[in-house]
């Protein structure tokens, strides 16, 4: 069965750091594009960052670019999302996801359960 499981999350003060990441398994990891996901309170669920399978190929949202880096070990299962610099728009339940599309998603994605971010002083 299939199971991404997301850890790390916590309350923060504005301009701290955290680090997330998501252990997987169930499945052949290093075969799937990861991505993170972010969903703030009212807010859409947005996409963070992904990476390809091979971690070639990495994307950012412009409002992360610069602040956080993804990265996977794919010998560990292992998704991960640092994060410096952190504002309270940063504030949202940060979700993984697994899937074969790297620019998109499928019904047959795999996702987390989400970790909680909270930004604020």
């Amino acid at each position: 069965q299939a199971q991404l499981v997301e850890s790390g999350g916590g309350l923060v003060q504005p301009g701290g750091s955290l680090t997330l990441s998501c252990e997987a398994s169930g499945f052949t990891f290093s075969t799937y594009n990861m991505k993170w996901y972010r969903q703030g309170l009212g807010k859409q669920r947005e996409l963070v960052a992904r990476i390809s399978t091979d971690g070639n190929d990495i994307y950012y949202r412009d409002s992360v670019r610069g602040r956080f880096t993804i990265s996977r070990d794919n010998a560990k299962n292992m998704l991960y999302l640092q994060m410096v610099s952190l504002n309270p728009e940063d504030t949202a339940e940060y979700v993984c996801n697994a899937g074969r599309g790297l620019t998109y998603t499928t019904s047959l994605d795999y996702w987390g359960q989400g970790t909680q971010v909270t930004v604020s002083s």
